[in-house]
């Protein structure tokens, strides 16, 4: 299966920083938030990536290249390690780019994939959402696609104060943590839905998408709304989602960010002890 990584979108949210750097490109340890979801993309058995950038966004292409120069210091450097690490990312899949010419939403950016996805299935991983468990999230929706046949959403669960800022889920559980959609509501009031099932940025579409977003109109903000191109398919088609169980992070807030940075740190064993001693140390300080 093939997968479409929208990372056009301007990153208003984490400014200054990202005038003139993609947020994408926002460092979670040593690695670029974008790489980890290529990474999911590759675990999960696609190889074939499409990245759908903007103006501003050439650091992501130039990160998944090769860097001839870099890779012959290293070597001569004898950083062999490093270079290991340079040319796994650089070999990771075969990457294509294109690019949305306007930001117009990410239900534009994904139809800006229709011609590299021709009349197949393919996965959408949010450039910008970081999703952590054993079996990887894109990994979970293929399965019962390739099960179903249908259109899989990821979904979590969301506080009540924070149901504005997603695409809400209504449905019916038709086994564990899988439920039939019924309804998709795009950043509703909270008093306006019962459901707090959230939307997260990975998602495995029938090519029946690309019909519902060509005939979408401009939704909040003026922007074509994946979330409308969805309900529309409800209509015509089943529609599932995934409760996913593990971890997201949303990488252009700033404080999903930060945490982000300390969880993972926490995890690698280089840094684990030395973490928890600065921490302690900063929260007895207080």
């Amino acid at each position: 299966m093939k997968a479409v990584i929208p990372a056009a979108g301007l990153g208003t949210r984490f400014l200054p920083y990202t005038k003139a750097q993609p947020k994408e490109m926002l460092p979670v340890l040593d690695k670029p938030a974008i790489q980890y979801v290529v990474e999911e993309a590759v675990e999960s058995g696609c190889r074939e990536i499409l990245i759908v950038t903007g103006r501003g966004k050439r650091a992501i292409e130039d990160h998944f290249d090769r860097n001839v120069e870099l890779e012959d210091y290293l070597r001569r450097q004898d950083k062999l390690k490093e270079l290991e690490q340079m040319l796994r990312v650089g070999n990771l899949a075969n990457i294509m780019y294109v690019r949305q010419k306007e930001p117009l939403g990410l239900g534009h950016a994904v139809s800006c994939a229709e011609q590299y996805v021709g009349k197949e299935p393919f996965a959408v991983l949010l450039g910008d959402d970081i999703c952590i468990d054993g079996d990887p999230c894109t990994k979970q929706l293929i399965n019962v696609f390739e099960k179903r046949n249908a259109t899989v959403l990821a979904v979590q669960e969301v506080p009540r104060n924070k149901i504005s800022s997603y695409g809400i889920v209504t449905g019916s559980k038709i086994g564990e943590n899988l439920y039939r959609v019924e309804d998709i509501i795009e950043k509703p009031s909270p008093d306006k839905v019962k459901s707090n099932l959230a939307t997260i940025g990975r998602y495995v579409f029938t090519t029946g998408i690309f019909e519902k977003l060509k005939t979408a109109k401009p939704g909040i903000g003026g922007e074509i709304q994946l979330t409308d191109a969805v309900r529309g398919l409800l209509k015509g088609e089943e529609v599932l989602a995934v409760h996913f169980k593990g971890r997201r992070y949303d990488i252009g807030d700033k404080l999903s960010w930060l945490i982000a940075n300390i969880e993972l740190a926490a995890e690698r064993p280089e840094l684990k002890e030395a973490l928890a001693a600065v921490l302690k140390d900063r929260t007895h300080r207080r």
